[in-house]
């Protein structure tokens, strides 16, 4: 009876799936049709299709959990020293125009007890910047995830983004690059330790 249940959720969710798919294709028409363009001519036949196959994947972060995404890779290692991962390419869509921001990321943090596998600070870091953000908040969960994963004495999260709603539209600068930062735990209450985080960077980028 069980099993029988699953299968009838499972063709329950493919229905609705399909639904929302026809739905979304059936509004890209509808937006095409009001910019003045014919969604019925050769160029734009299949573009509903694939803008909506694009924001399924560009917005895929709102079906992962950050626990599914560990998925126990915590190991207690006697380690206290900063651990950096740096340069962590991001893509993210602003919720104001869903024009796209993208840029980099770089992540530290100082073991209590226990480290996070390291390809798992980039699987983080994908999880919220395949949402609808703005680039403040994006730091701050990506931090706050990691805090509330390792329980370390710190996290530290720098971003810098350049954002295609200011490059494509409004002031139109090309070259404006937005900064934000998360500090928590010793990265707050430490200087040094900011420092040392801060410093870290830079170097990589004068590489």
């Amino acid at each position: 009876m069980a099993s029988m249940l699953t299968a009838d959720q499972a063709i329950s969710e493919m229905a609705m799936q399909e639904d929302r798919s026809r739905r979304f294709q059936e509004t890209i028409q509808e937006i095409l049709s009001l910019v003045g363009e014919d969604p019925g001519r050769e160029g734009l036949v299949k573009t509903p299709e694939r803008v909506e196959k694009a924001y399924r994947f560009f917005t895929s972060g709102y079906g992962k959990s950050v626990k599914e995404e560990v998925n126990g890779a915590l190991f207690t290692v006697e380690y206290d020293e900063m651990i950096i991962v740096n340069d962590i390419d991001f893509y993210s869509l602003c919720e104001h125009h869903l024009l796209p921001f993208f840029g980099r990321c770089h992540v530290a943090y100082v073991p209590n007890g226990k480290v996070l596998g390291l390809s798992k600070i980039p699987r983080l870091v994908e999880i919220f910047s395949r949402r609808l953000q703005v680039q403040e908040r994006l730091t701050t969960q990506i931090a706050e995830a990691i805090q509330e994963t390792v329980n370390p004495l710190g996290v530290g999260v720098v971003m810098e983004g350049q954002h295609l709603c200011m490059m494509m539209r409004g002031v139109e600068k090309q070259n404006t690059e937005a900064v934000t930062s998360a500090m928590l735990g010793v990265f707050r209450t430490d200087s040094k330790a900011r420092t040392e985080f801060l410093d870290l960077i830079r170097r990589g980028r004068a590489k």
